[in-house]
């Protein structure tokens, strides 16, 4: 399996196993979020799926943006090998994401504090979308609600930042978001439900320690196979 196969599949778990985090701290915001719709939308799970779902879209969208962003400051650091460094600080970051949702390391939370002066910028543009009336609002305050500072999209960022290349690391935020998504659908149309999950200390630990074990096999992984066979093959071509 190539390294930026395991890093798709490692960004899509990390969003899987952290279904708790995503239902505790999106699960009120997506649930305020279907509270401002009209009332005969919120009686109806089927009216309401189209809100819903383009909340999430502009959110998918803003982890690809984002991680482009990451992909291009990081891509120079391929050149010298520091795709090595930024892969053992991916593992820190997942393992010290790992430990907090297990209720081990609460001071994580102050890494949030990263993201929160964008947030101050664009927390005023969210509520001018509100309240919801339009799908158009629903995508467009989704779009905005991804940069919501959060430790677990930068434990994401940090598998992105490995890849090196904007385009590879936008599609790892996207297969993140993807493992997100039937924590954070199923918020907003079950919220009570989930809520009382979320808050469930055994499945938190269960959620933390999925998170450590990843994480420690992503640093196993052999590198890149890939280069391996390339390295391969130019030695071929040169003996020919």
């Amino acid at each position: 399996m190539e390294a930026i196969a395991t890093s798709y599949i490692t960004a899509f778990l990390l969003g899987l196993f952290s279904t708790v985090h995503c239902i505790a701290m999106c699960g009120s915001v997506i649930g305020a979020l279907t509270l401002s719709l009209p009332a005969e939308v919120r009686e109806s799970q089927q009216k309401m799926l189209p809100y819903v779902f383009n909340y999430n879209l502009g959110r998918l969208l803003s982890y690809g943006t984002a991680g482009a962003i990451v992909g291009l400051l990081s891509s120079p650091l391929a050149a010298f090998d520091g795709h090595l460094i930024l892969r053992y600080l991916s593992v820190i970051v997942m393992v010290a994401m790992g430990l907090y949702l297990a209720g081990w390391f609460p001071k994580f939370a102050q890494m949030e504090r990263i993201g929160a002066p964008i947030w101050r910028k664009l927390q005023p543009i969210s509520q001018k979308l509100l309240p919801v009336r339009t799908l158009k609002q629903a995508f467009l305050l989704g779009a905005v609600w991804g940069w919501l500072p959060c430790g677990l999209v930068y434990a994401a960022l940090a598998v992105a930042a490995t890849v090196g290349e904007p385009m590879k690391a936008s599609m790892v935020m996207l297969a993140f978001g993807a493992g997100t998504l039937p924590a954070v659908m199923g918020a907003g149309l079950f919220t009570g439900m989930l809520a009382s999950m979320a808050r469930a200390k055994h499945l938190r630990r269960i959620a933390g320690i999925s998170i450590i074990v990843m994480a420690v096999a992503t640093m196993l992984w052999p590198m890149d196979h890939s280069q391996q066979h390339d390295d391969h093959s130019g030695h071929e071509h040169h003996v020919l």
